[in-house]
């Protein structure tokens, strides 16, 4: 009697869990890793299927059942980010299928005394003593930070445009930073990758003339010097990486863009 040999059935992909997937970075790493075949499980307050408050850990464990991959978007300047991290490792320890947990940063929170920043590098201690498997990318600012700078003090229509004197930035398009953690989510935890900085360092003002130009605004650009430790390190480049600019698009094709 002739049997057949039946192939087994290719393995289901990977779930993973991406915290602020809504958000300005989370939207383009969903859409990539749904586009290679993963599963994904976006995180919100208001989701039909995986409903979870960071805030307090509701919904947490259903949410982070079977996972292996989880990556961490979500943030807030406003507060809150060590207490959904501490909610975060927790459901992951309880799940105990996460093998890899990816964090996206900021470069210079070890260096620049910002509060926000502060709280990055705690939440980051956090991650590499939770005993889980990490992953940590620190990034400078995305180019969309610097066009919501120039947006927010541009909004009256007569005075000078203000921004801090002296300061270079070195942004770098989000799609980019959504590529890299799309590879980086794997199962294979990676520890504390290189730093991921944009093409160019441009001051402040010089990036807020090429914005508001490219946007059809005609306003003059204050540069306005500060005071304190936070913007003594900013200007010291705390916030640069220049050995690692691997991105590629530049601010300008950004705010061409945004002109259009």
């Amino acid at each position: 009697m002739s049997t057949t040999n039946t192939p087994n059935p290719p393995n289901p992909p990977n779930a993973i869990l991406v915290t602020g997937g809504t958000g300005t970075l989370g939207k383009p790493l969903v859409a990539r890793l749904r586009d290679a075949g993963h599963e994904v499980r976006v995180l919100s307050r208001s989701s039909a299927r995986f409903p979870v408050d960071l805030r307090t850990g509701n919904g947490l464990d259903a949410a982070m059942a079977g996972v292996e991959v989880v990556v961490h978007c979500a943030s807030s300047p406003r507060g809150g980010d060590e207490v959904a991290a501490g909610h975060l490792i927790e459901a992951a320890r309880r799940a105990g299928t996460v093998r890899n947990l990816v964090y996206i940063s900021i470069v210079g929170v070890d260096v620049v005394p910002l509060g926000y920043y502060k709280t990055k590098l705690k939440v980051e201690r956090m991650l590499e003593a939770s005993g889980l498997g990490v992953t940590i990318l620190r990034t400078t600012q995305f180019h969309d930070l610097v066009a919501q700078v120039v947006d927010t003090v541009a909004k009256l229509p007569v005075v000078p445009v203000p921004v801090p004197g002296g300061v270079r930035v070195q942004p770098i398009a989000v799609e980019e930073v959504a590529a890299r953690l799309a590879e980086l989510a794997v199962p294979t935890p990676a520890g504390r990758v290189p730093d991921m900085g944009g093409p160019e360092i441009r001051t402040l003002p010089d990036l807020a003339r090429t914005y508001l130009a490219a946007t059809h605004r005609r306003r003059r650009v204050l540069p306005l010097p500060l005071a304190g430790k936070t913007y003594a390190a900013f200007k010291r480049g705390g916030n640069l990486t220049p050995s690692h600019a691997v991105g590629r698009g530049t601010f300008e094709q950004y705010a061409a863009g945004r002109g259009v």
